[in-house]
């Protein structure tokens, strides 16, 4: 069975041939593993979420040489092209070595303002609220994100700041190369992700979604209290049930036994509580791939909403920025078909001096608008804290940094 430890040895081989520019650098490092890749052999043609696994499986059906697998990111729209490509080689990852943060030239802007995004869950509230009253629903929940430009005194290495991020044992640390017009500078995303969208392994598939979400506090007792009022919330509960739904309707035709718990257990970061479950299947064949099941699976409702096309409907009337890769995924999968896919959450899009960071909530009819607030207030900290930033408490409206 192929795990990333084997692609690592593999591909390892004196002597270590020159660090490719960090432009050309794949990273993924959880707890238990790491992956880095360097260099572009290949490029995968291109195209929407619902034709991944057919261009893949065509990709490695003519592959020549090189590593055996595909790494890259996915857009949170399924229509939008996606990222993918072979690497030159795969490296073991350096030993991450935590420099200081960069040094920003002025407060992050909020894009919108907090009061306009509180506007924006409202409207989204009555939209769910009055479909809800009629006898075939259209609009079950939907999820809206915002943002946060920062700019530096110089251009921020990508790398640097995962390995800040990676500090959190709880979470998947990841850097992947962004597509750019050739005048533009290198982009990439660079995140934190708690959240497991499929892992594939022979015929076993395991994913872990996460929805329903709450700060945590500093005091032991108040942390203690937030996490036992989400285990409990009507509310987030429904919000979790329509993602795993999602995900068990989605796999369970091609699983010959599939395992979704009815009751979501607690999953912590340092700055979040979620509700999360841990799904694991049986394929009935291995004919479908990881990259299939991404295909498949993306976007979840934990990231857009149910039904899908309606979410992504809302989400584009009423979100202000374009979301790019924030809540697509990022990945790999080899020629066997076995791969990891993660959620690209906590994360921030970074372009030479500039930053955008994104978090989101899931909105649903008995959503209330500040308390949305406060949780993409909160869901912005993992970044902020990497960046050095003292944070502004979530309900200003005109500073969310300073």
């Amino acid at each position: 069975m192929t795990t990333l430890t084997d692609f690592t040895a593999a591909s390892a081989t004196p002597p270590t041939p020159p660090r490719t520019p960090t432009a050309q650098r794949f990273m993924l490092k959880a707890p238990q593993h790491a992956l880095e890749a360097s260099g572009c052999r290949a490029q995968l043609p291109a195209g929407a979420t619902a034709s991944l696994g057919q261009r893949v499986r065509e990709f490695f059906a003519a592959r020549q040489a090189g590593p055996a697998l595909l790494v890259g990111a996915l857009p949170f729209d399924p229509h939008a092209p996606d990222a993918l490509y072979q690497p030159e080689r795969l490296e073991p990852a350096p030993p991450s070595t935590l420099d200081a943060p960069p040094v920003l030239t002025d407060a992050a802007v909020p894009e919108p303002l907090p009061e306009a995004y509180a506007s924006m869950v409202e409207r989204c509230v009555t939209r769910l609220s009055a479909t809800a009253q009629t006898a075939t629903p259209t609009l079950g929940k939907a999820v809206l994100a915002r943002s946060l430009s920062v700019q530096a005194d110089a251009p921020i290495d990508p790398l640097a700041l995962a390995a800040r991020l990676e500090q959190d044992s709880s979470v998947t640390a990841y850097v992947a190369p962004l597509p750019v017009d050739e005048a533009e500078a290198p982009a990439w995303l660079v995140g934190a992700t708690p959240e497991l969208l499929i892992s594939r392994r022979g015929r076993t598939v395991v994913s872990h979604p996460l929805a329903g979400s709450i700060p945590r506090r500093d005091d032991p007792e108040q942390d203690r209290q937030a996490a036992a009022s989400l285990k409990a919330s009507a509310k987030d509960l429904a919000e979790h049930r329509y993602v795993v739904d999602a995900i068990v309707e989605a796999l369970g035709p091609l699983c010959s036994e599939l395992d979704a718990p009815a009751t979501p257990e607690l999953t912590a970061t340092q700055s979040m509580w979620h509700l999360g479950t841990r799904i694991v299947g049986t394929l009935d064949g291995e004919a479908t791939s990881a990259a299939e099941l991404a295909g498949l699976l993306h976007p979840t409702p934990a990231v857009c909403g149910t039904p899908r096309e309606a979410a992504l409907g809302v989400i584009k009337s009423l979100e202000p920025v374009d979301r790019g890769f924030y809540a697509g995924a990022v990945g790999w999968v080899d020629e066997h078909g076995d791969g990891d896919w993660y959620v690209a959450i906590r994360c921030a899009r970074v372009q030479g001096r500039r930053l955008r960071l994104f978090a989101g909530a899931g909105i649903v009819k008995d959503s209330v608008a500040a308390l949305e607030v406060e949780e993409t207030a909160a869901k912005f900290t993992a970044l902020l804290d990497a960046l050095g930033v003292d944070r502004a408490p979530a309900s200003s409206t005109t500073r969310e940094a300073k």
